[in-house]
């Protein structure tokens, strides 16, 4: 009884399915047919699915042959293991590039702030310092303090930087020094001598009012720029593991990168810095990181 049910109730299904209505289409004022068509309700289904699954194919298609796919959540692609580890192994080299110039930076920024050490200073703490080098240190507030500070200044980066990228200088060889000729780099009183005990490791010449302040070798300017306690400041890396500084300078007429010869005129003294007290020039030489008196080998 319940099969014959169900048959009949498919049976009659069918046959509303095949059953067709005309769709006519009137103007609303005139009553005048405009179209009319006839559909079943088997041909609607029919033309509504067909519309569905051609929508489908569309959009499919935006998404596999199109950048669209990028931008909806859950399609994109991500990187490969492959790719992962090669950009953990660049990040790990470029961290370690970093750590090894943030080191230069801070030795030079020592060099020109004047807080470093001489060679009989570090012999004198060698042979305590042994047994406290074996251990881990934590680097204390006022270091960390100190390596920002550095790493803000973009002059004293890009000066690093170019050391690091500029081919070495011709005749790096240990010439000494008695047989190198120095330029003074101004001529006139020398104001403040060379103490290295009292952490003033340069020379300071007063000179009249606007005079050029000459580079006392050839070599690559690395520092030009503006610090708080040396006002314009002019740095040269020299042959021989030489650098020669010029602080206090009114103008600084050569740039980082700069290639200067013997004599040319790189600045204008000048006062300027906090450690200046009245119009002179304060020159520092350097050589294997060891401040060097420049009135032995020059002639003020």
């Amino acid at each position: 009884m319940s099969v014959n049910s169900e048959k009949g109730k498919w049976a009659a299904w069918q046959e509303r399915m095949k059953h067709t209505y005309r769709l006519i289409i009137m103007n609303n004022e005139t009553f005048e047919e405009v179209g009319s068509y006839r559909l079943s309700v088997g041909n609607f289904w029919v033309m509504i699915s067909t519309i569905f699954v051609l929508v489908t194919l569309f959009i499919s298609s935006l998404i596999v042959f199109t950048p669209l796919a990028t931008y909806i959540p859950g399609y994109a692609s991500g990187p490969s293991r492959e790719e992962v580890n090669q950009l953990y192994e660049q990040v790990s080299e470029l961290e370690k590039m970093l750590d090894a110039q943030a080191q230069y930076t801070y030795n030079v920024k020592k060099m020109l702030v004047g807080d470093t050490e001489t060679a009989e200073e570090i012999e004198a703490k060698a042979s305590f310092s042994v047994l406290d080098s074996i251990k881990a240190v934590d680097r204390s507030d006022a270091d960390r303090r100190l390596r920002q500070e550095v790493e803000s200044e973009a002059g004293l980066r890009s000066g690093v930087q170019l050391l690091e990228n500029i081919s070495p200088l011709s005749s790096m060889e240990n010439i000494p020094l008695e047989k190198i000729y120095l330029v003074a780099p101004v001529n006139g009183e020398i104001s403040a001598s060379f103490m290295a005990k009292d952490q003033h490791f340069g020379v300071d010449i007063l000179a009249p009012k606007n005079t050029p302040v000459k580079a006392t070798m050839d070599g690559y300017v690395f520092l030009s720029d503006w610090t708080i306690e040396t006002g314009n400041t002019i740095g040269i890396q020299h042959s021989n593991n030489m650098i020669s500084f010029y602080k206090h300078n009114s103008v600084l007429l050569k740039k980082v990168g700069s290639f200067v010869k013997a004599g040319e005129a790189v600045a204008i003294i000048g006062d300027t810095g906090d450690l200046s007290d009245g119009p002179h020039l304060h020159f520092e030489l350097w050589r294997d990181g060891n401040p060097i008196d420049p009135t032995a080998y020059i002639n003020f």
